[in-house]
């Protein structure tokens, strides 16, 4: 599989890359046999990046990544976590709904501090049972998770503190590069015009329907030389499935304004003949600020007919048929970096 590089680092990433949310458990269980086969048919389709964090499953997908990680050569794989919650432990029974099916017994707190952010590393090496993180992303920070006013708090927090934990670490060789993991466009730029930093993981909002990262994110990415790890491709699934009934756009039922676009977009894949989800998989990829797409999934079989979307590669012609039915912001003008 094609690689790119991250930022101006000398990492490489696979152009697909494997998301572990589903493996914590994520609104169906996942045992270990489960979590085994999938990651097996993500590295039997040559993907080598993974990417996890402490928060899926309350540590669980971390302990899943690393048990196959460490049984491959570790100079084949790239590996990111995320910083931003710390975990404790619970007494068993008494872990809140977060949405996750028999996670491990723990609860999150949130801490973008310098010290908050070397603890929750250490932490994670232990989960992992590795002794190599790649990529560290800054999780979930931003008015989308925590609100105006505490957001607020917990950026300067990040600016002031633990900023300088990611700075640190990266210079001293025990990580390749850092960013953002996040499903919100503004805080990307706040960050940005404040300090320097590699890649931003971004959920939902690079898609073939929502565009939110055109106007400003993608030309300061190219500006900046940060890379996209683009996650989300489906916006919940609605990309995937169709217009069905019970279709979810952004983890909410989806609107009728939402419905009928997705329902044109669907015309104008069958039109040439390819489910909407092939272009939808391929679109990111379009452009060189863009170092991969990130696919996530418990089942093997789910994973291996999302491989099969991205080839052959879709003509370039196909694209901008859609691109007077996206929800958010102009399409992409003349400044686009094309690959």
């Amino acid at each position: 599989m094609k690689t790119r590089k991250i930022g101006k680092t000398e990492l490489k990433v696979t152009e697909i890359s494997f998301g572990a949310a589903a493996l914590g458990g994520l609104y169906r269980a996942c045992p270990r046999e489960l979590a085994m086969e999938t990651l097996e048919a993500a590295w039997a389709s040559n993907i080598r990046y993974f990417d996890v964090a402490p928060w899926y499953g309350l540590g669980l997908a971390e302990r899943h990544v690393g048990d196959f990680l460490r049984a491959k050569p570790e100079n084949e794989y790239v590996l990111s976590t995320k910083v931003g919650r710390l975990l404790r432990p619970v007494p068993t029974g008494t872990v809140p709904d977060y949405g996750y099916v028999d996670p491990l017994s723990f609860d999150a707190d949130y801490d973008y501090s310098y010290d908050g952010i070397m603890r929750s590393v250490d932490f994670s090496y232990a989960r992992l049972g590795l002794n190599r993180i790649d990529i560290l992303y800054v999780h979930d920070i931003g008015v989308y998770t925590h609100g105006a006013a505490r957001n607020a708090i917990h950026l300067k927090n990040f600016l002031e503190s633990g900023i300088k934990a990611l700075e640190q670490l990266k210079s001293s060789g025990a990580i390749k590069a850092f960013g953002l993991g996040v499903n919100e466009v503004p805080v990307c730029l706040d960050v940005m015009r404040n300090a320097d930093i590699d890649v931003i993981l971004m959920a939902g909002r690079y898609t073939l329907l929502d565009r939110s990262a055109v106007a400003d994110l993608l030309p300061l990415c190219r500006k900046k030389g940060t890379s996209l790890v683009v996650g989300g491709v489906f916006n919940s699934g609605i990309l995937a499935t169709g217009p069905v009934p019970g279709s979810h756009f952004d983890y909410m039922p989806a609107t009728p304004d939402v419905l009928a676009k997705v329902g044109a977009m669907e015309d104008i894949a069958k039109r040439h003949g390819v489910p909407l989800a092939a272009p939808a998989l391929q679109f990111p990829l379009r452009d060189a600020a863009v170092s991969s797409v990130l696919i996530g999934t418990a089942k093997a079989s789910s994973l291996e007919r999302n491989m099969e979307l991205f080839e052959p590669a879709l003509p370039d012609t196909i694209f901008p048929e859609f691109d007077p039915l996206t929800l958010v912001a102009p399409p992409l003008g003349e400044d686009a970096v094309r690959v």
